[in-house]
């Protein structure tokens, strides 16, 4: 079964009437002809019946036709999704981030973009950091923002955007919630509130303890930024976040202090599949966030 006979048998089907389908499709009317016949004989059934002068629908072929239309409109919206997809104006942009950055970073690159290209859509996916590198391997995302930014890796490759330092948050009763510096070792003997493994913010707090020269009594996990930082307020155990994680607009928020030794940072990045174009309108928020970023 080929495309072009479907469109012969809508137009026929349209029109009732194989010479006025001929003449619209500037194609011989034996050729339409022969085309009915062919789909007609590999179906195994008639589509029309004559009715006077004119071609009548039979009942399956009323059947085949509603099926016909609507493969047609598939097809059409699939042409369309693909010319907005590569549109760099109009296009969707398949994006990945970890939660720590959805509260404000995020949101406000695409804020920024927005105003520029009004048109251009996004299509968000949060992620961790092993989940956001298969995501863009596997295509299912163009782009994700990352942390921490990966030196070298087979299948991805990208570019470093920032250093973020990281705080400690403490509830804002606790003895030293009054300093503004403090070593990370002063919180040794305290339970720490975490995000759960898998996430690279873990890793990132686990090594810098052990730097301090202790292991962290873990007392709570968590998979949010909003929920860690209300476990600190509740005064449930201590922790460190990011910059952009580390204050929030609620009523119940926690003390923040500035770590002095060892100074704690996270790296964040910006990825894409190594070795493959991007899409144009995909290429063109990534060269608009390296602007960005380095303030242009």
């Amino acid at each position: 079964m080929e495309l072009r006979q479907l469109q012969y048998f809508v137009k026929v089907a349209k029109k009732q009437h194989v010479t006025q389908a001929s003449e619209e499709l500037h194609i011989a009317q034996s050729a339409v002809s022969r085309q009915i016949h062919q789909l007609e004989e590999e179906l195994g059934v008639n589509l029309f019946v004559q009715k006077g002068r004119n071609l009548q629908l039979t009942p399956v072929g009323k059947l085949f036709l509603n099926r016909v239309e609507s493969i047609f409109s598939d097809l059409d919206r699939a042409v369309s999704e693909v010319h907005e997809f590569l549109d760099p104006n109009v296009g969707v942009i398949r994006i990945g981030f970890p939660h720590s950055l959805g509260m404000n970073l995020l949101p406000t690159v695409v804020a920024s973009y927005k105003k520029e290209r009004p048109g251009v859509k996004f299509r968000l996916k949060q992620g961790t950091f092993t989940s956001l590198i298969r995501d863009v391997m596997s295509g299912e995302i163009d782009l994700a923002f990352i942390s921490p930014f990966p030196d070298s890796h087979d299948y991805v490759a990208g570019e470093l955007l920032l250093t973020e330092e990281l705080y400690a948050i403490l509830p804002k009763h606790h003895p030293l919630a009054g300093e503004s510096v403090i070593r990370l070792e002063q919180l040794k003997d305290e339970p720490f509130v975490m995000f759960s493994e898998g996430f690279s913010l873990q890793t990132i707090v686990l090594d810098a303890c052990k730097k301090a020269g202790f292991v962290p009594n873990l007392s709570f996990e968590g998979e949010e930024t909003d929920t860690i930082r209300g476990l600190v307020a509740a005064g449930m155990g201590v922790s460190l976040l990011p910059e952009m994680a580390s204050t929030g607009s609620g009523p119940l928020q926690p003390a923040r202090l500035q770590l002095l030794e060892p100074r704690v940072t996270r790296t964040i990045g910006l990825i894409r599949r190594k070795g493959e174009k991007l899409p144009p309108v995909a290429e063109g928020f990534r060269a608009f966030l390296l602007g960005y970023f380095k303030g242009e």
